[in-house]
């Protein structure tokens, strides 16, 4: 039973940049594992090696060494379309700056990733607007991005990530361009739909606050990982800080 459990490992990863004559490790040996229906925080500085390992998951750029294992498959050994095609199926995102696109209602923003999956019409308005409902923005749908808030607007872009219905949620400071009160509100609502849908989130922040919201917290300095807790080990440290 736990193998089918495990739907993220990582396992001796290394990125490794040249600079002139020096070598950066982005990434310095890093293993873990991510569980189904979990929600995981990488939480570092600027420069801490916390993006790189996320585009490295999401097959945005390769290792130097290592395995990536996601769903069973070897990201690190796909070539880019077999990667596109693998994010199309299985990768849902959420971004830090929003990314909708300014011509389009709410509505047509979120159905947007079913029109590459080749789903019809009438059903990818539908399943669209189901999503809507479930971020609290029924009210919205026929709203451009120009005429809602920072909030709305990331809430529109947590329902296109999930509209997909992906195995997989890559956040990167999904709350990065909001004021900490919609931070928190939107945190809450990733969380709780993460948690009823059964799906697996892995979001890097800097924000020792956000990353509270998750079920496991990965420290990540100078390219390794220094530490991985709990919620409640994450929040008596903080709370003795």
């Amino acid at each position: 039973m736990e193998e089918k459990q495990t739907v993220i490992r990582v396992k001796n990863l290394y990125k490794i940049y040249r600079v002139g004559e020096n070598k950066v490790r982005a990434l310095n040996g890093v293993d873990f594992e991510i569980k189904k229906g979990e929600f995981c925080a990488i939480v570092g500085t600027s420069g801490s090696g916390k993006s790189t390992l996320l585009n490295m998951l999401a097959g945005l750029e390769k290792p130097t060494k290592g395995e990536i294992i996601i769903a069973g498959e070897h990201m690190e050994q796909k070539n880019e379309n077999q990667l596109v095609k693998f994010r199309r199926e299985h990768i849902g995102f959420i971004f830090q700056s929003f990314n909708l696109l300014a011509t389009m209602n709410a509505l047509e923003n979120v159905a947007l990733p079913l029109t590459f999956q080749g789903m019809d019409k009438q059903k990818r308005l539908k399943r669209a607007d189901k999503m809507l409902e479930l971020v609290g923005l029924g009210k919205h749908k026929k709203h451009r991005p120009s005429q809602m808030s920072g909030g709305q607007q990331q809430r529109v872009g947590i329902a296109r990530a999930l509209v997909v219905r992906p195995e997989i949620i890559f956040a990167d400071e999904p709350t990065g361009n909001l004021d900490s009160n919609t931070s928190r509100e939107v945190m809450e609502l990733i969380q709780t739909i993460v948690h009823e849908q059964n799906q697996t989130l892995v979001m890097v922040t800097h924000d020792d606050h956000l990353a509270g919201f998750a079920d496991r917290i990965f420290r990540i300095i100078d390219g390794k990982i220094i530490s991985i807790q709990t919620r409640e080990e994450y929040q008596n440290e903080q709370n003795k800080a």
